[in-house]
This record gives C-alpha cells, sequence and structure tokens, in this order.
C-alpha cells in the first residue's frame, strides 16, 4: 500500500555491546538484536536451531496508512476516545491493545485509519502498519501470512523470514522489541480479524500499540473494546453532502432538499457504506432529486437492493455474514425478521422459535457477539437490529417460506406462535385496568407489572395489530390496548387501535362486537377533539346495541353519547343522554356504571349552571364508587368535585376535594389524572389567593403532561401557570407562559383553548402596559368564545377588556360598551350575579371617569 505519511526515523548504529544483548534467552528472539533490517543472534524457537547473521539493510515501510475519503465526518467523539489508549504519558509498560467492533458497514476501518493519523500528527508513533486480515473472506489470511507481511514491512528480507508460525512470531516481537529499545513506538492496525486467533500472534509484549477491527467481540486479547454505531443524523446528512460535493463541487442537493436529505441517511440507517452506496448512485445521476431516490428506497423491498452501487452490494455484505454463523444461529436470524415491531423480548423469542429462554438467550448473545443484533442496555432481555439488518432478516424469512411447503408451514406457526404469545399477554395485562369485580390474570402479579409489560411491548403490539389489519389478532389487540393508550395518553394509537379493531369486526362479520368497538371507537376520537365524528360513533353504537337488545350497551352508549354532545355545546342533550344512561344502568343493576353516568350528569349539569344539582350528582358518584371499591373512579369523582365546588365559589372545600382526587390518582398510578388534579388544585390555590402554592402546582402539573406527551394538558397547565405568574406580578413569564398555551392549543386545533389563551394574554399584555397588544387580544378572545357559545367565558374576556380599555385611557363610553357586552353575554349563560356586578361597572362611577 502506498504510503502518504511518513513516522520520524531515527539511523542504525553499531551493534550493542552491553552485556546480554545479543545473546538468547530462553527460547525466544527476546534477546537478540535487530537494527532495522539487520537480524543478528541465535537461538532455538519450538526445539528448532536458528543462527542469524547480519545482512545487508531492506527498505522498511513503516507507514502504510491509506488517506482518509473526504468526506470523512462525525467520528470526533470515537477517535478519542481511542486515542486516550494510545497516549504514552498514560499507557503502561506493556502494549496497548484497543478493539473496534461494529456490524458490517459501520465504517470501522476508515476509524481505525483516522486514529492512525491522528496519532502520527500528535507524534506518538514513528510508523503505523496495517494488515487486512480478511477474516470475513471466504478465506481468511492466517496468522502466519499476516505475520510474513509484518515482518517485510519490518525490513527483513523474504529469503530471511522463519517457515512456521511460531518462529515467525518469535522474529516478529524480537524485531518490534529491538525498535522500541531503539525509541521507535509502532501501532500494529489489524482489519477486519474474525477471531481471536488471527490476531493474538500479532501482539507485542511491550513498547507498541494494536488496533484491532472486527465485526465480533474478540475474547482474549486483553483490548480495550470500543463498540462502534451507525453515525448520528446530521453527521450522515453531512457525508452525503461532502460525498456528493466531491463529485461535483456544485452539487447542491442537500442543501436544496434538506428534509429529503435527512430522510435518506435515515432510510440508509446512518451507515456509512449505505450512505456512500447512495450518494455514489446519486454522483451518477445528476439530475435525479433526493426525493426521487428516497422514494426508491421506501419501498422495504426494494430498499437493499436499491443500495447497490455495482462495486459495492450491502445485501451481500449481510448475505455474507450468515455464512459465518452455525445454523442454529442463521435460522434464529431469519426467524426474528418474521417480528414486526421494533425490538422483541426474550420471552417472546422463546414464543417465536418454541425454545427454553435460557436456550435462545444463548443464540442471541451469540448474534449480538457476531453484531447482527444489539441488546438493550437498559432492558437486558430486551434486543434490537439495525433498521438494514432487518430488512435483510426479512428478505431471508421471505426466501425461506418460498423455498418450499414445510418451510412454509414452519415459518407460518412459528409467526402463529408469536402472535399469540402478544395476543395472550395483551388480554391478560388488560384485566388489571379494569374496574373492581372483573376477573384478573395471573399471568402479571399486578397493575403496576401489567402497566409495565405494555409500556414495553406498545410499539410491537400496535406494529402486529396493524400487519394482521382485519383479522381475529387485530380484533383482540384493539380491544385490549384501549384502556392502557386511554390511560397513558397516547390518543393517535388508541383512535388507530380502535378503528382496527372496528374494521376486523366487520371483515369478520363480528355483530357481536362491532357495537362495542364502534363505542370504543367514539371514545377515542372524543380524547382528539374529533367531537361530531366521536357522536356519529356513539350512534351507530346505540342503534346496533338497541337492535341487539342489549341494554347494557345501549347505557354505555348513551353515557359516551352524554360526553360528546358536552362536548358539541348540545348542554341540554347532553344532560338528557346522561339521565337514559343512568336509567338504563340502574336497570341491568351496574352500580360502577350508574357512578360513571351520575358522574357525567354532574359536568352537564355544571355547563347548564345548575351548580348545586351538579355537586350532588358528583357527590353521589362517588358514593357509588366507594361502594364498588373503585380507588381510580373515586378520584375522578373527588376531581369534579373540586370544579363544581370551585363553581359554586366554595374554593376551601373545592381544594381539599382536589387533594384527595390527587392522593387517589397517586395511589392508582395515573399520571394523567394527578397532572389533571394538579392543574385543578392549582386552580383552587389561585382563588385562595396563595399564588406561589399554585404556580408550583401548575409547574408539577406540566411535567407530569410533558411526560405522557398530552399536548392538550400541557396547553391547559401553561395556561394555569401563567395566570398565577400574572398574580405574582412577573408578567413577563406570565406572557411567555399564555404564547406557550396558544401555540400548543393551536397544534391540537382546540379552538376554545385559543381563546382561553388569548383572553389571558391580554391581560399579561395589560400587566405590562402594552395596551394595544392587549386590547387586540382581548378583542379576538370575546369574538372567540361567542363563536364557541361559551357565554360565560365571553363575559368574562369583556370583562377583561373593559379593565384593559379603562387602563389604556380609552373613551368611557368604549369602556361602558364592553361592560354591557359583558353583561350579556353573562345573561345569556344564565349567571345572573355576573351580569349584575358587569352592568353595575355601567352604571357607576368608574365607568365615566
Amino acid at each position: 500500500m502506498a504510503s502518504n505519511k511518513s513516522g520520524k526515523r531515527k539511523s542504525g548504529g553499531k551493534k550493542s555491546k552491553r552485556p546480554g544483548q545479543g545473546q538468547r534467552t530462553g527460547s525466544s528472539f527476546a534477546g537478540g538484536s535487530f537494527e532495522r533490517s539487520q537480524v543478528v543472534g541465535s537461538g532455538t524457537q519450538n526445539n528448532t536451531s536458528i543462527n542469524l547473521q547480519a545482512y545487508a539493510a531492506v527498505p522498511t515501510a513503516l507507514n502504510t496508512l491509506p488517506g482518509l475519503p473526504q468526506e470523512f465526518t462525525g467520528r470526533d467523539d470515537e477517535i478519542a476516545k481511542i486515542l486516550s489508549l494510545f497516549d504514552p504519558g498514560t499507557t503502561a509498560s506493556g502494549a496497548a491493545v484497543g478493539s473496534v467492533a461494529g456490524l458490517p458497514g459501520v465504517g470501522k476501518t476508515t476509524l481505525a485509519h483516522a486514529v492512525g493519523h491522528a496519532a502520527l500528527d500528535k507524534g506518538w508513533f514513528t510508523g503505523v502498519r496495517t494488515v487486512n486480515l480478511r477474516g470475513y473472506d471466504p478465506t481468511p489470511i492466517p496468522p502466519e501470512d499476516a505475520l510474513e507481511a509484518l515482518l517485510r514491512g519490518l525490513g527483513v528480507a523474504a529469503k530471511h523470514i522463519p517457515p512456521t508460525q511460531d518462529e515467525r512470531e518469535g522474529l516478529y516481537r524480537s524485531q518490534l522489541d529491538a525498535l522500541g529499545r531503539a525509541g521507535e513506538r509502532i501501532l500494529i492496525v489489524a482489519d477486519n480479524a474474525s477471531t481471536s486467533n488471527q490476531v493474538r500472534p500479532l501482539l507485542p509484549a511491550r513498547h507498541h500499540a494494536v488496533l484491532v477491527t472486527s465485526r465480533h467481540t474478540l475474547p482474549g486479547l486483553g483490548a480495550r473494546l470500543f463498540n462502534l454505531h451507525p453515525l448520528q443524523p446530521d453527521a450522515a446528512v453531512d457525508l452525503l453532502g461532502q460525498r456528493l460535493a466531491v463529485a461535483d463541487p456544485d452539487d447542491r442537493r442537500v442543501e436544496d432538499e434538506p428534509a429529503a436529505a435527512e430522510e435518506l441517511a435515515a432510510l440508509c440507517g446512518y451507515l456509512p457504506l449505505a450512505l456512500q452506496i447512495a450518494a455514489a448512485l446519486l454522483a451518477d445521476d445528476p439530475d435525479q432529486p433526493l426525493s426521487e431516490r428516497v422514494r426508491m428506497l421506501t419501498d422495504a423491498g426494494s430498499r437493499l437492493g436499491g443500495l447497490d452501487d455495482g462495486e459495492r452490494n450491502l445485501r451481500a455484505v449481510f448475505d455474507e455474514c450468515l455464512t459465518r454463523l452455525t445454523h442454529q444461529q442463521a435460522d434464529l436470524y431469519r426467524l426474528l425478521g418474521l417480528h414486526v415491531g421494533p425490538d422483541i423480548s426474550t420471552p417472546a423469542v422463546a414464543a417465536l422459535t418454541d425454545q427454553p429462554a435460557d436456550k435462545v438467550t444463548l443464540l442471541l448473545r451469540q448474534l449480538v457477539q457476531a453484531r447482527l443484533l444489539i441488546q438493550n442496555s437498559q432492558a437486558r432481555d430486551r434486543w434490537f437490529m439495525h433498521d438494514l439488518l432487518r430488512v435483510h432478516a426479512q428478505e431471508q424469512a421471505r426466501t425461506m417460506m418460498d423455498s418450499g411447503r414445510a418451510s412454509r408451514r414452519r415459518y407460518e406457526q412459528s409467526r402463529t406462535r408469536l402472535t399469540g404469545h402478544y395476543v395472550r399477554h395483551a388480554e391478560a395485562a388488560d384485566t388489571h385496568l379494569r374496574p373492581p369485580g372483573h376477573t384478573v390474570s395471573t399471568l402479571f402479579p399486578g397493575r403496576d407489572q401489567a402497566l409495565a409489560w405494555f409500556d414495553a411491548e406498545r410499539e410491537n403490539l400496535l406494529a402486529t395489530t396493524h400487519t394482521h389489519a382485519r383479522t381475529q389478532i387485530a380484533l383482540d389487540l384493539g380491544f385490549a390496548l384501549g384502556p392502557y393508550l386511554d390511560r397513558r395518553r397516547h390518543l393517535q394509537d388508541l383512535v388507530t387501535a380502535r378503528a382496527h379493531a372496528l374494521a376486523a369486526c366487520q371483515a369478520l362479520g363480528d355483530t357481536t362486537n362491532q357495537a362495542s368497538a364502534w363505542n370504543n371507537l367514539g371514545t377515542a376520537l372524543k380524547e382528539l377533539k374529533r367531537y361530531t365524528e366521536a357522536h356519529d360513533a356513539h350512534r351507530t353504537a346505540l342503534s346496533l346495541f338497541q337492535q341487539s337488545g342489549d341494554t347494557h350497551g345501549q347505557a354505555g352508549a348513551w353515557n359516551n353519547l352524554g360526553n360528546a354532545l358536552k362536548e358539541l355545546k348540545r348542554h341540554t342533550e347532553a344532560h338528557d343522554a346522561c339521565r337514559t344512561a343512568l336509567s338504563l344502568f340502574q336497570q341491568s343493576g351496574d352500580t360502577h356504571g350508574q357512578a360513571t353516568a351520575w358522574n357525567n350528569l354532574g359536568t352537564a349539569l355544571k355547563e347548564l349552571k345548575r351548580g348545586t344539582e351538579a355537586l350532588d350528582a358528583h357527590q353521589t358518584a362517588l358514593q357509588l364508587y366507594q361502594q364498588s371499591g373503585d380507588t381510580h373512579g373515586q378520584a375522578g369523582a373527588w376531581n369534579n368535585l373540586g370544579t363544581a365546588l370551585k363553581e359554586l365559589k366554595r374554593h376551601t372545600e373545592a381544594h381539599d376535594a382536589c387533594r384527595t382526587a390527587l392522593s387517589l390518582f397517586q395511589q392508582s398510578g395515573d399520571t394523567h389524572g394527578q397532572a389533571t388534579a394538579w392543574n385543578n388544585l392549582g386552580n383552587a390555590l389561585k382563588e385562595l389567593k396563595r399564588h406561589t402554592e399554585a404556580r408550583d402546582a401548575h409547574q408539577t402539573a406540566l411535567q407530569l403532561h410533558q411526560q405522557s406527551g398530552d399536548t392538550h394538558g400541557q396547553a391547559f397547565a401553561w395556561n394555569g401557570l401563567g395566570n398565577a405568574l400574572g398574580k405574582l406580578n412577573h408578567y413577563t413569564e406570565a406572557l411567555d407562559a399564555h404564547q406557550t398555551a396558544l401555540q400548543l392549543h393551536q397544534q391540537s386545533g382546540d379552538t376554545h383553548g385559543q381563546a382561553m389563551a388569548w383572553n389571558n394574554l391580554g391581560t399579561a399584555y395589560r400587566g405590562l402596559e402594552r395596551h394595544a397588544e392587549a386590547i387586540a387580544a382581548g378583542e379576538k378572545a370575546a369574538a372567540m368564545l361567542a363563536q364557541e357559545e361559551d357565554w360565560a367565558r365571553t363575559g368574562e374576556a369583556w370583562g377583561e377588556l373593559a379593565t384593559t380599555l379603562k387602563a389604556s385611557g380609552a373613551e368611557p363610553s368604549r369602556v361602558r360598551d364592553a361592560w354591557e357586552q359583558s353583561a350579556t353575554a353573562y345573561t345569556r349563560a344564565g349567571d345572573d350575579e355576573a351580569a349584575a356586578a358587569s352592568r353595575s361597572n355601567v352604571e357607576g362611577p368608574d365607568a365615566t371617569e
């Protein structure tokens, strides 16, 4: 290999006459003198007599590092870590040995070369020798051939290289020892090793250093292991851009299509080899947009085929990896291609293979050592593949299924066992999330373990549901996943799972479950603020339940229909629906259903400004939940009681109710419920003028909503936090909080929430004496709330606007008009007391000052 950089060399001198030099010690060459190519000494090696003479100098090649590709990027951290091993200031007297391991195409060789260049630049080595062991070729380089190449590079003439491996090993170490005593230090890069036996003979005794690259973790070398991972996304995009710029400095496709560049890098799995192939294909077709290349790779069936530039073929690289596996290892690799989720647990692999967990664990670890699988460092019983290896394993599984009837039957049986494992465990875990009175599965010790299993398997369960759409598997998983997804607030996933359950019912002609599926879909749609669709879904469910004469099902549908009607501001209809639900639950003797209906009825009554009746309804719900022992239901009832008490201006009792709700939600492990309770508690504390505590409560609510990814909940928490900050005269922070709330409400499409945020923004602007912005925000809030027909809050918004107008020095008539609008809105809401208060501002002396 050509050299592009030379290390500092020292000239040889005469043989030293110091005692012991040039004499044999034991059966090695360690005591021999080796000055450049002159090998002087005598000794024995494996009972073979060797007499050495001084010969004429032979050219040496102490630096065989190739140059780095111009697009090499993104490995600064890895280089720094490896260099820390080779620093002569910290290295012990023995040889420093490092081993870089990683999957095929991750850039191990290039990284090793980069380390070599960096170490030479620091002056730590006088030369770098590279030897490609070709460990993954059909015929790997044996150690004796690697030693011969290294000895030649160290200046030993071919005719003086001993014939056996042991003799070459002794000569090699003695030559290196002589260089070390002469003040020279060599880095050996042993590239592409597949076994420790290839590398062990190349290890120096001291002075020098060795850097090994391998797809495997090589034991028994005493090496420090460096696991090399794919590039970070930004570095992967940089590699694409730089590689295209090498071919054509005017190529700006990466800059012009940044989103497509990011997607292309992701489709390449951030793997340097795949990125280089994709870049080469783009360079060959300079008119091809990146988006077109992305479309070509998006289809998993052609993804690996699209990473072939004629000289480098990623599929061939992965195929070659399988040839080095045992039959059992390769079989497991292919079976893993049947799994559709992002990772897999050991019990799931045991189900897939129909083997004991301890046996498959051993095989899984062997695949990890081969860098074809990755073990989760946090959850040690979970395993995953690099994206492109997953595609390859899926191809391999399809190939095996197409190879014959027996093979197809075996693979289908494996897939059936795996899906059965997921359905069985999902249904068992779901029993722990049901109300009291339901039979609980012993497959999980308790609710916490059931939730933890759902958390770990959620993406796998959803992927399995999607893959088996319109089948019994999708039906079973769609129903089992619902309560968990609702509790964890994975709302989009909830709609998806329940839509799959409905589609499966329809495809299978399952009329028994179809009504429940419509009902479940409606509740999911409501959570995503798709109220009209939710209403229609519950209407359909109700009709189906009525057709089948299912009184209990009708009660549930009426209950959910009431919730949807409430969100549509059809409060009288919502009230009537909840009343009907309550009556039907009473007929069927369902105490828990009655509690839920009373709770929803209370909410409807509150919207109708029948506060005392709302309070009574929530108290009845609480009593029924207590009778049934439903802690989670009690928490919800206490939360609603707190809201009802606040509306009745019984703020101390509201505070206590919210505290109780919070405690019960904590007992039941409901993070979303805790967040809601903290937010309501903050509102109660604000009314009690305990503004610092209110701020802290809203901050806690915000953190919990962020943990669960509930954007809508975060928006309400930001709004509450802004109000508390405003009361503490922290108007700039309050403004930021309300602006964040507005953005989040806009993201979720919550028009009513946006209106409330605008109202609060107006108050914050007023506190900052930014009156023009405060007036504009107030006017927008009042108009939006009127459009929403929320007359109580419209009255509040006009009152805030009147206060702002007065503070800004606006015309008294304009202030009076705002108070009049406030009174009118309160009257429409049925709040005569608030209307009278607004009207007193119209008629009082303050209005004309």
